[in-house]
């Protein structure tokens, strides 16, 4: 090989790696640049008033004879009802959940040593109602029952007795996402300008849960939307919550 076809072999295959870089660069630089965002949360908070009550509200009665008790557990049952139409429920709003017969005989672990009574009865009423002010009224006022005999039981299965729900998130839904958009906005608007660039567009967003607790229950935790726990059940005033999650690109 002569020295001149040398020269063009070394010239073409330097100014191949001279291009092969250039290129290599340019995409480099264009993926920094793509590549370049800050992800930052919105948070949005609403109190609302609950629209719903749920009032659990049981008797038992315990008896030797299965006759007496029933008798005994439907005067309970009227009296009750009768309370509550006089208190200003309607009669379509209140539901006969369950009835229930124990015999502690029956029961393996018993035997004949049952105690007193034999039998427990248990009935079961519930108040479905959207007049939620009357429910925390008159449910401060199941004394009146005791006076004419009525015994209200504490066993409500680890639930509160009344249960104050609200249920029209979607209605205020738009809002509070709008909401937390803007906030992580501003978030975003803020990070961009202490760090001396320019904030983009959206690259990707998340909605997060939203959350509905006690207005005074700052610990209590909820798992899904709209959902409720225990904890969260009691108060008439409710907090609502919703995080975004927003990835912004950076110019």
């Amino acid at each position: 090989m002569n020295e001149t076809n040398k020269y063009w072999i070394a010239a073409a295959i330097g100014l191949g790696l001279i291009l092969n870089g250039f290129f290599i660069g340019r995409a480099v630089q264009r993926f920094k640049k793509e590549d370049r965002s800050v992800s930052v949360k919105g948070f949005a908070e609403k109190e609302v008033k609950a629209n719903q009550a749920v009032w659990t509200i049981k008797t038992r009665v315990t008896t030797n004879d299965l006759s007496d008790g029933s008798r005994e557990i439907e005067a309970s049952k009227q009296k009750i009802v009768n309370f509550l139409i006089q208190k200003g429920v309607k009669k379509s709003e209140i539901i006969q959940q369950n009835l229930s017969v124990t015999d502690k005989v029956a029961q393996d672990y018993s035997g004949a040593n049952y105690g007193e009574y034999r039998y427990i009865i248990e009935n079961t009423l519930q108040v479905r109602t959207g007049d939620v002010d009357n429910v925390q009224s008159i449910s401060r006022m199941t004394d009146e029952l005791l006076k004419v005999g009525v015994v209200i039981s504490n066993s409500n299965d680890y639930n509160p007795a009344v249960q104050y729900l609200y249920t029209q998130l979607n209605d205020i839904k738009p809002q509070m996402l709008s909401e937390a958009t803007q906030n992580a906005r501003k978030a975003a608007n803020q990070f961009a300008k202490e760090s001396g660039v320019g904030l983009g567009d959206i690259k990707k967003a998340n909605q997060g849960l939203f959350t509905i607790i006690d207005r005074d229950d700052s610990n209590a935790s909820q798992g899904g939307e709209g959902g409720y726990s225990p904890s969260s059940v009691n108060d008439l005033y409710k907090k609502v919550r919703v995080v975004v999650n927003i990835e912004y690109s950076i110019d």
